[in-house]
Protein backbone atom coordinates (compact mmCIF):
# COMPACT_ATOMS: atom_id res chain seq x y z
CA UNK A 1 0.00 0.00 0.00
CA UNK A 2 1.45 3.07 -0.94
CA UNK A 3 0.65 6.61 0.67
CA UNK A 4 1.02 9.24 -1.89
CA UNK A 5 1.87 12.95 -0.41
CA UNK A 6 -1.64 15.04 -0.42
CA UNK A 7 -1.27 18.20 -2.76
CA UNK A 8 -1.17 21.64 -0.46
CA UNK A 9 -0.95 25.06 -1.61
CA UNK A 10 2.37 24.80 -0.03
CA UNK A 11 3.81 22.41 -1.80
CA UNK A 12 2.16 23.89 -5.37
CA UNK A 13 4.94 26.94 -4.48
CA UNK A 14 2.26 29.27 -3.31
CA UNK A 15 3.89 31.45 -0.19
CA UNK A 16 2.72 31.31 3.35
CA UNK A 17 1.26 34.68 3.35
CA UNK A 18 -1.05 33.81 0.51
CA UNK A 19 -2.00 30.26 2.34
CA UNK A 20 -2.79 32.50 4.90
CA UNK A 21 -5.25 34.35 3.36
CA UNK A 22 -6.83 31.55 1.65
CA UNK A 23 -7.31 30.19 5.22
CA UNK A 24 -8.97 33.25 6.18
CA UNK A 25 -11.47 32.67 3.04
CA UNK A 26 -11.80 29.26 3.97
CA UNK A 27 -10.05 28.08 1.28
CA UNK A 28 -8.26 24.71 2.66
CA UNK A 29 -7.40 22.81 -0.11
CA UNK A 30 -6.40 23.09 -3.78
CA UNK A 31 -9.05 22.00 -6.77
CA UNK A 32 -7.86 19.26 -9.38
CA UNK A 33 -7.38 22.64 -11.92
CA UNK A 34 -5.80 24.45 -9.06
CA UNK A 35 -3.11 21.15 -8.76
CA UNK A 36 -3.01 20.88 -12.34
CA UNK A 37 -1.81 24.71 -13.79
CA UNK A 38 -0.50 26.55 -10.27
CA UNK A 39 3.16 25.19 -10.99
CA UNK A 40 3.04 24.91 -14.45
CA UNK A 41 2.35 28.61 -14.56
CA UNK A 42 5.30 29.45 -11.92
CA UNK A 43 7.68 27.93 -13.75
CA UNK A 44 6.69 30.13 -16.55
CA UNK A 45 4.47 28.33 -19.49
CA UNK A 46 1.57 29.22 -21.35
CA UNK A 47 -1.27 27.44 -20.22
CA UNK A 48 -5.11 26.32 -21.16
CA UNK A 49 -6.51 25.55 -18.72
CA UNK A 50 -10.17 23.58 -18.95
CA UNK A 51 -12.39 22.25 -15.88
CA UNK A 52 -16.15 22.30 -15.92
CA UNK A 53 -17.88 25.69 -13.55
CA UNK A 54 -17.35 26.08 -10.08
CA UNK A 55 -14.09 24.27 -10.05
CA UNK A 56 -12.14 27.38 -8.72
CA UNK A 57 -10.37 28.52 -12.20
CA UNK A 58 -10.19 32.16 -11.05
CA UNK A 59 -7.92 30.92 -8.54
CA UNK A 60 -5.69 28.90 -10.39
CA UNK A 61 -5.34 31.63 -12.24
CA UNK A 62 -4.99 34.45 -9.22
CA UNK A 63 -2.55 32.51 -7.32
CA UNK A 64 0.56 31.80 -9.32
CA UNK A 65 -0.09 35.67 -10.33
CA UNK A 66 0.14 37.22 -7.02
CA UNK A 67 2.89 35.13 -6.10
CA UNK A 68 4.87 36.35 -9.09
CA UNK A 69 3.94 39.53 -8.45
CA UNK A 70 4.86 39.90 -4.80
CA UNK A 71 8.40 39.15 -5.84
CA UNK A 72 8.54 42.28 -8.22
CA UNK A 73 5.40 44.25 -7.25
CA UNK A 74 6.25 47.08 -9.81
CA UNK A 75 3.86 48.35 -12.81
CA UNK A 76 0.70 46.84 -14.33
CA UNK A 77 2.12 42.93 -14.08
CA UNK A 78 -1.33 41.49 -15.20
CA UNK A 79 -4.61 41.71 -17.36
CA UNK A 80 -7.70 39.70 -17.24
CA UNK A 81 -9.73 39.99 -19.57
CA UNK A 82 -13.55 38.39 -19.27
CA UNK A 83 -16.75 38.91 -21.51
CA UNK A 84 -18.95 40.09 -18.76
CA UNK A 85 -19.43 42.82 -16.29
CA UNK A 86 -20.57 40.77 -13.40
CA UNK A 87 -17.71 38.53 -14.08
CA UNK A 88 -14.95 41.01 -13.82
CA UNK A 89 -16.84 42.70 -10.98
CA UNK A 90 -16.23 39.15 -9.20
CA UNK A 91 -13.27 38.25 -10.39
CA UNK A 92 -11.24 42.10 -9.54
CA UNK A 93 -13.08 41.17 -5.87
CA UNK A 94 -11.13 38.24 -5.73
CA UNK A 95 -8.09 39.84 -6.68
CA UNK A 96 -8.70 42.69 -3.97
CA UNK A 97 -9.32 39.88 -1.27
CA UNK A 98 -6.26 37.62 -2.16
CA UNK A 99 -3.67 40.84 -2.82
CA UNK A 100 -4.89 42.43 0.89
CA UNK A 101 -2.01 41.69 2.93
CA UNK A 102 0.44 43.06 0.34
CA UNK A 103 -1.39 46.66 -0.81
CA UNK A 104 -2.47 45.28 -4.17
CA UNK A 105 -3.47 48.43 -6.32
CA UNK A 106 -6.05 46.59 -8.73
CA UNK A 107 -8.96 48.70 -10.88
CA UNK A 108 -12.05 47.38 -12.57
CA UNK A 109 -12.44 48.53 -16.08
CA UNK A 110 -16.23 47.69 -17.64
CA UNK A 111 -18.74 49.22 -19.11
CA UNK A 112 -21.03 51.49 -17.48
CA UNK A 113 -18.87 53.46 -15.39
CA UNK A 114 -17.18 56.69 -15.85
CA UNK A 115 -14.47 56.41 -18.63
CA UNK A 116 -12.57 59.47 -17.13
CA UNK A 117 -12.41 57.99 -13.94
CA UNK A 118 -10.93 54.48 -15.07
CA UNK A 119 -8.59 56.51 -17.51
CA UNK A 120 -6.92 58.02 -14.50
CA UNK A 121 -6.83 55.02 -12.72
CA UNK A 122 -5.28 53.18 -15.51
CA UNK A 123 -2.88 56.24 -15.90
CA UNK A 124 -1.47 55.72 -12.55
CA UNK A 125 -0.10 51.86 -13.35
CA UNK A 126 -2.41 49.32 -11.24
CA UNK A 127 -0.98 46.18 -10.25
CA UNK A 128 -3.88 44.30 -11.94
CA UNK A 129 -6.59 45.52 -14.04
CA UNK A 130 -9.73 42.74 -15.03
CA UNK A 131 -11.61 44.42 -17.67
CA UNK A 132 -13.84 43.55 -20.22
CA UNK A 133 -12.48 43.77 -23.78
CA UNK A 134 -14.99 46.49 -25.05
CA UNK A 135 -14.36 48.96 -22.53
CA UNK A 136 -10.87 48.42 -22.46
CA UNK A 137 -10.60 48.80 -25.96
CA UNK A 138 -12.81 52.35 -25.65
CA UNK A 139 -10.09 53.84 -23.42
CA UNK A 140 -7.13 52.64 -25.13
CA UNK A 141 -8.69 54.09 -28.83
CA UNK A 142 -10.04 57.36 -26.67
CA UNK A 143 -6.88 58.54 -25.06
CA UNK A 144 -3.13 58.71 -25.61
CA UNK A 145 -0.21 56.66 -24.67
CA UNK A 146 0.75 58.17 -21.67
CA UNK A 147 -2.76 56.80 -20.30
CA UNK A 148 -2.00 52.92 -21.28
CA UNK A 149 1.58 52.99 -21.22
CA UNK A 150 2.02 50.35 -18.52
CA UNK A 151 0.28 47.99 -20.43
CA UNK A 152 3.31 47.64 -22.69
CA UNK A 153 5.09 45.86 -20.15
CA UNK A 154 2.43 43.55 -18.80
CA UNK A 155 3.79 40.16 -17.75
CA UNK A 156 0.21 38.08 -17.70
CA UNK A 157 -2.59 38.30 -19.77
CA UNK A 158 -5.79 36.06 -18.70
CA UNK A 159 -8.48 35.18 -20.84
CA UNK A 160 -11.18 34.23 -18.87
CA UNK A 161 -14.30 32.24 -20.21
CA UNK A 162 -11.89 31.84 -23.55
CA UNK A 163 -14.06 30.23 -25.44
CA UNK A 164 -16.56 33.19 -25.46
CA UNK A 165 -13.57 35.90 -25.97
CA UNK A 166 -12.38 33.97 -29.03
CA UNK A 167 -15.76 34.10 -30.65
CA UNK A 168 -15.94 36.55 -33.81
CA UNK A 169 -17.80 38.85 -31.33
CA UNK A 170 -15.29 40.31 -29.25
CA UNK A 171 -12.32 39.90 -32.55
CA UNK A 172 -12.17 43.59 -33.28
CA UNK A 173 -11.77 44.81 -29.52
CA UNK A 174 -9.38 42.31 -28.85
CA UNK A 175 -7.40 42.89 -31.78
CA UNK A 176 -7.19 46.57 -30.22
CA UNK A 177 -6.21 45.20 -26.74
CA UNK A 178 -3.73 43.15 -27.89
CA UNK A 179 -1.77 45.55 -30.14
CA UNK A 180 -0.50 47.70 -27.11
CA UNK A 181 -0.18 44.29 -24.48
CA UNK A 182 3.30 42.66 -25.32
CA UNK A 183 3.62 40.03 -27.72
CA UNK A 184 3.36 36.45 -26.90
CA UNK A 185 7.38 35.58 -26.51
CA UNK A 186 7.33 38.49 -23.96
CA UNK A 187 4.41 37.61 -21.50
CA UNK A 188 2.61 34.96 -19.91
CA UNK A 189 -0.52 33.84 -22.00
CA UNK A 190 -2.98 32.21 -19.82
CA UNK A 191 -6.45 30.70 -20.77
CA UNK A 192 -9.44 29.22 -19.08
CA UNK A 193 -12.84 27.90 -20.09
CA UNK A 194 -15.34 25.66 -19.01
CA UNK A 195 -16.31 24.76 -22.28
CA UNK A 196 -12.85 23.58 -24.34
CA UNK A 197 -13.50 24.32 -28.04
CA UNK A 198 -11.23 22.14 -30.81
CA UNK A 199 -10.11 26.28 -31.81
CA UNK A 200 -8.49 26.28 -28.22
CA UNK A 201 -7.43 22.36 -27.94
CA UNK A 202 -5.58 23.52 -31.37
CA UNK A 203 -3.45 25.76 -29.93
CA UNK A 204 -1.34 23.14 -28.07
CA UNK A 205 0.16 22.09 -31.38
CA UNK A 206 1.64 25.52 -31.94
CA UNK A 207 5.45 25.79 -32.04
CA UNK A 208 6.63 26.79 -28.10
CA UNK A 209 7.50 30.89 -28.60
CA UNK A 210 11.76 30.85 -28.60
CA UNK A 211 13.05 30.66 -24.88
CA UNK A 212 9.70 29.80 -23.46
CA UNK A 213 8.34 26.02 -22.36
CA UNK A 214 5.74 24.16 -24.10
CA UNK A 215 2.17 25.38 -23.83
CA UNK A 216 0.29 23.67 -20.89
CA UNK A 217 -2.88 21.99 -21.35
CA UNK A 218 -5.04 20.49 -18.40
CA UNK A 219 -8.59 19.26 -18.91
CA UNK A 220 -10.79 18.68 -15.92
CA UNK A 221 -14.12 17.00 -16.86
CA UNK A 222 -14.59 19.11 -19.63
CA UNK A 223 -15.38 16.41 -22.03
CA UNK A 224 -19.18 14.79 -22.10
CA UNK A 225 -20.56 15.44 -18.70
CA UNK A 226 -20.10 18.73 -17.59
CA UNK A 227 -22.53 19.14 -15.26
CA UNK A 228 -21.49 18.88 -11.68
CA UNK A 229 -22.52 15.71 -10.32
CA UNK A 230 -23.93 16.94 -7.02
CA UNK A 231 -26.58 18.69 -9.46
CA UNK A 232 -30.11 17.04 -9.80
CA UNK A 233 -31.65 17.72 -13.03
CA UNK A 234 -35.62 17.87 -13.64
CA UNK A 235 -38.15 18.96 -16.34
CA UNK A 236 -41.61 20.18 -15.60
CA UNK A 237 -44.06 20.10 -18.41
CA UNK A 238 -45.97 23.03 -18.67
CA UNK A 239 -48.36 24.97 -21.09
CA UNK A 240 -46.57 28.12 -22.77
CA UNK A 241 -49.43 30.72 -21.66
CA UNK A 242 -49.18 29.28 -18.04
CA UNK A 243 -45.65 29.48 -17.30
CA UNK A 244 -46.21 32.24 -14.89
CA UNK A 245 -48.06 30.72 -12.89
CA UNK A 246 -45.77 27.82 -12.74
CA UNK A 247 -42.91 29.48 -11.65
CA UNK A 248 -44.86 31.35 -8.55
CA UNK A 249 -46.25 27.86 -7.75
CA UNK A 250 -42.59 26.78 -8.20
CA UNK A 251 -41.49 29.33 -5.72
CA UNK A 252 -43.67 29.44 -2.97
CA UNK A 253 -43.94 25.68 -2.56
CA UNK A 254 -43.20 24.46 0.90
CA UNK A 255 -40.03 22.52 -0.77
CA UNK A 256 -38.47 25.58 -2.02
CA UNK A 257 -39.91 28.63 -0.31
CA UNK A 258 -36.43 29.25 1.38
CA UNK A 259 -34.13 28.09 -1.14
CA UNK A 260 -32.24 30.95 -2.70
CA UNK A 261 -32.96 30.55 -6.82
CA UNK A 262 -31.50 31.81 -9.85
CA UNK A 263 -34.59 31.91 -12.62
CA UNK A 264 -32.95 32.11 -16.19
CA UNK A 265 -35.22 33.63 -19.35
CA UNK A 266 -34.15 34.04 -22.66
CA UNK A 267 -35.08 38.19 -23.28
CA UNK A 268 -34.95 40.85 -21.16
CA UNK A 269 -38.38 41.97 -21.58
CA UNK A 270 -39.16 38.51 -20.51
CA UNK A 271 -37.06 39.11 -17.19
CA UNK A 272 -38.22 42.86 -16.49
CA UNK A 273 -41.88 41.34 -16.68
CA UNK A 274 -41.08 38.22 -14.17
CA UNK A 275 -39.34 40.59 -11.82
CA UNK A 276 -42.08 43.13 -11.08
CA UNK A 277 -44.74 40.69 -11.79
CA UNK A 278 -43.26 38.66 -8.14
CA UNK A 279 -42.90 41.57 -6.52
CA UNK A 280 -45.94 42.53 -6.79
CA UNK A 281 -46.90 39.28 -5.44
CA UNK A 282 -44.53 39.87 -2.36
CA UNK A 283 -41.67 37.42 -3.35
CA UNK A 284 -38.05 39.46 -2.29
CA UNK A 285 -36.98 39.19 -5.87
CA UNK A 286 -34.56 41.29 -7.85
CA UNK A 287 -33.01 41.01 -11.27
CA UNK A 288 -30.43 40.91 -13.61
CA UNK A 289 -30.00 41.84 -17.71
CA UNK A 290 -28.05 44.37 -19.83
CA UNK A 291 -30.72 47.19 -20.15
CA UNK A 292 -30.03 48.02 -16.19
CA UNK A 293 -27.50 50.67 -15.36
CA UNK A 294 -24.16 49.40 -14.20
CA UNK A 295 -25.10 50.65 -10.36
CA UNK A 296 -28.29 49.24 -10.71
CA UNK A 297 -26.52 45.60 -11.97
CA UNK A 298 -24.15 45.89 -8.59
CA UNK A 299 -26.72 46.84 -6.37
CA UNK A 300 -29.09 43.92 -7.29
CA UNK A 301 -26.21 41.23 -7.70
CA UNK A 302 -25.10 42.31 -4.04
CA UNK A 303 -28.41 42.24 -2.90
CA UNK A 304 -28.32 38.91 -4.02
CA UNK A 305 -25.29 37.41 -2.41
CA UNK A 306 -26.34 39.01 1.01
CA UNK A 307 -29.46 37.22 0.48
CA UNK A 308 -31.60 40.23 0.84
CA UNK A 309 -33.32 39.00 -2.12
CA UNK A 310 -33.84 35.02 -2.32
CA UNK A 311 -35.13 34.91 -6.14
CA UNK A 312 -32.67 36.34 -8.97
CA UNK A 313 -34.14 36.78 -12.19
CA UNK A 314 -31.66 36.79 -15.11
CA UNK A 315 -30.39 36.79 -18.94
CA UNK A 316 -27.30 34.86 -19.45
CA UNK A 317 -25.31 37.23 -18.23
CA UNK A 318 -25.99 35.67 -14.67
CA UNK A 319 -25.27 32.48 -16.31
CA UNK A 320 -21.12 32.31 -16.47
CA UNK A 321 -18.35 32.36 -13.97
CA UNK A 322 -20.58 33.89 -11.10
CA UNK A 323 -19.75 31.59 -7.92
CA UNK A 324 -22.99 32.53 -5.65
CA UNK A 325 -22.42 29.47 -2.73
CA UNK A 326 -25.94 29.85 -1.50
CA UNK A 327 -27.54 29.05 -4.62
CA UNK A 328 -29.90 25.67 -4.31
CA UNK A 329 -31.71 25.89 -7.47
CA UNK A 330 -31.98 27.24 -10.68
CA UNK A 331 -35.09 27.19 -13.21
CA UNK A 332 -34.48 27.75 -16.84
CA UNK A 333 -38.18 29.56 -17.59
CA UNK A 334 -37.12 29.67 -21.03
CA UNK A 335 -35.07 26.84 -22.32
CA UNK A 336 -31.80 28.16 -24.13
CA UNK A 337 -30.91 27.21 -27.82
CA UNK A 338 -27.41 26.43 -27.21
CA UNK A 339 -26.89 23.22 -24.78
CA UNK A 340 -23.82 25.16 -23.85
CA UNK A 341 -25.90 27.91 -22.18
CA UNK A 342 -27.89 25.56 -20.63
CA UNK A 343 -24.72 24.22 -18.81
CA UNK A 344 -23.14 27.37 -17.52
CA UNK A 345 -26.91 28.20 -16.51
CA UNK A 346 -27.14 25.25 -14.45
CA UNK A 347 -23.51 25.28 -13.06
CA UNK A 348 -24.50 28.28 -11.04
CA UNK A 349 -26.28 25.69 -8.52
CA UNK A 350 -24.21 22.90 -7.38
CA UNK A 351 -20.37 24.71 -6.99
CA UNK A 352 -17.58 22.94 -5.49
CA UNK A 353 -19.84 19.72 -4.44
CA UNK A 354 -23.18 21.23 -2.75
CA UNK A 355 -26.01 19.75 -3.92
CA UNK A 356 -28.31 21.57 -6.07
CA UNK A 357 -31.19 21.19 -8.38
CA UNK A 358 -32.56 22.53 -11.88
CA UNK A 359 -36.47 22.66 -13.54
CA UNK A 360 -36.21 23.26 -16.69
CA UNK A 361 -39.88 24.13 -17.93
CA UNK A 362 -40.89 22.35 -21.07
CA UNK A 363 -43.72 23.61 -23.39
CA UNK A 364 -45.08 22.57 -26.37
CA UNK A 365 -42.05 24.09 -28.61
CA UNK A 366 -39.01 22.61 -26.49
CA UNK A 367 -38.81 19.36 -26.76
CA UNK A 368 -36.22 19.03 -29.61
CA UNK A 369 -34.17 21.45 -27.58
CA UNK A 370 -34.37 19.40 -24.26
CA UNK A 371 -32.72 16.11 -26.55
CA UNK A 372 -30.08 18.25 -27.72
CA UNK A 373 -29.22 19.43 -24.24
CA UNK A 374 -29.79 15.35 -22.94
CA UNK A 375 -27.40 14.78 -25.63
CA UNK A 376 -24.88 17.64 -24.49
CA UNK A 377 -24.79 16.63 -21.39
CA UNK A 378 -24.87 12.45 -21.71
CA UNK A 379 -27.82 12.11 -19.21
CA UNK A 380 -31.64 12.41 -19.42
CA UNK A 381 -33.79 14.75 -16.77
CA UNK A 382 -36.27 13.44 -14.31
CA UNK A 383 -39.76 14.76 -14.10
CA UNK A 384 -40.15 17.01 -11.27
CA UNK A 385 -42.59 15.58 -8.63
CA UNK A 386 -43.08 18.02 -6.12
CA UNK A 387 -45.68 20.06 -7.66
CA UNK A 388 -48.75 20.91 -7.10
CA UNK A 389 -51.43 21.67 -10.20
CA UNK A 390 -54.54 22.53 -8.17
CA UNK A 391 -52.58 25.32 -6.01
CA UNK A 392 -51.72 26.98 -8.88
CA UNK A 393 -54.97 26.81 -10.03
CA UNK A 394 -56.19 28.30 -7.16
CA UNK A 395 -53.65 31.82 -7.81
CA UNK A 396 -53.91 31.91 -11.40
CA UNK A 397 -56.24 34.75 -11.07
CA UNK A 398 -54.22 36.70 -8.48
CA UNK A 399 -51.23 35.77 -10.93
CA UNK A 400 -52.95 37.00 -13.92
CA UNK A 401 -53.43 40.65 -13.05
CA UNK A 402 -50.01 41.29 -11.28
CA UNK A 403 -49.01 40.20 -14.98
CA UNK A 404 -51.65 42.64 -16.88
CA UNK A 405 -50.93 45.51 -14.72
CA UNK A 406 -46.90 45.13 -15.00
CA UNK A 407 -47.54 44.55 -18.63
CA UNK A 408 -49.53 48.12 -19.09
CA UNK A 409 -46.22 49.74 -17.31
CA UNK A 410 -43.90 48.24 -19.41
CA UNK A 411 -46.00 49.42 -22.34
CA UNK A 412 -46.25 52.62 -20.67
CA UNK A 413 -42.58 53.11 -19.94
CA UNK A 414 -41.76 51.97 -23.73
CA UNK A 415 -39.06 49.32 -22.14
CA UNK A 416 -36.52 48.18 -24.44
CA UNK A 417 -36.03 51.94 -25.81
CA UNK A 418 -33.00 51.96 -24.11
CA UNK A 419 -31.76 49.08 -26.18
CA UNK A 420 -32.46 50.50 -29.35
CA UNK A 421 -30.23 53.50 -28.81
CA UNK A 422 -27.60 51.83 -27.21
CA UNK A 423 -27.62 49.35 -30.18
CA UNK A 424 -28.08 52.21 -32.43
CA UNK A 425 -25.04 53.84 -30.66
CA UNK A 426 -23.13 51.01 -30.83
CA UNK A 427 -23.51 50.89 -34.51
CA UNK A 428 -22.46 54.69 -34.92
CA UNK A 429 -19.44 54.05 -33.11
CA UNK A 430 -18.76 50.63 -35.56
CA UNK A 431 -19.04 52.86 -38.29
CA UNK A 432 -16.60 55.31 -37.02
CA UNK A 433 -14.10 53.01 -36.20
CA UNK A 434 -14.08 51.36 -39.90
CA UNK A 435 -13.76 54.99 -41.16
CA UNK A 436 -11.23 55.34 -39.51
CA UNK A 437 -9.52 52.14 -40.11
CA UNK A 438 -10.05 52.87 -43.91
CA UNK A 439 -7.81 55.92 -44.04
CA UNK A 440 -5.03 55.13 -41.06
CA UNK A 441 -2.07 53.07 -42.11
CA UNK A 442 -1.56 52.08 -38.64
CA UNK A 443 -4.63 50.26 -38.84
CA UNK A 444 -4.48 48.95 -42.11
CA UNK A 445 -1.20 47.26 -41.23
CA UNK A 446 -2.68 45.79 -37.95
CA UNK A 447 -5.18 44.17 -40.08
CA UNK A 448 -2.89 42.48 -42.30
CA UNK A 449 -0.37 41.32 -39.95
CA UNK A 450 -2.33 41.18 -36.16
CA UNK A 451 -4.94 38.67 -35.67
CA UNK A 452 -6.25 37.71 -32.34
CA UNK A 453 -5.65 34.17 -32.42
CA UNK A 454 -1.89 34.19 -33.55
CA UNK A 455 -1.52 36.55 -30.79
CA UNK A 456 -2.12 34.26 -27.79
Amino acid sequence: MTNERKETFGSLGISPWLVETLQAVAIQEPTPIQKGVIKKVLEGADCIGGAKTGSGKTIAFALPILEKWARDPFGTFAVILTPTRELAIQIDEQFAALGAPMNLKHILVVGGMDMVAQAIALSKRPHIVVATPGRLADLIRSNGEETYASLHRTQFVVFDEADRLLSPTFADDLDDCLEVLPPPEKRQTLLFTATMTDAIRALKDREPHPGKPPLWLYEVDTEGVSIPESLEQHYLLVASHVRDAYLVQLLSSPENEDKSVIVFANRTYTVELLYRMLRLLDFRVTCLHSEMAQRERVNSLGRFRAEAARVLIATDVASRGLDIPSVKMVVNYDIPRDPDDYVHRVGRAARVGRFGESVSFVTEHDVDLIHAIEDRVGKQMTAYESFSENKMLEKLKQINEAKRKVSLELVDEDFGSRRKKLKEKRMMMASKVQTTRKHSARHSKKKASVKTKKSL
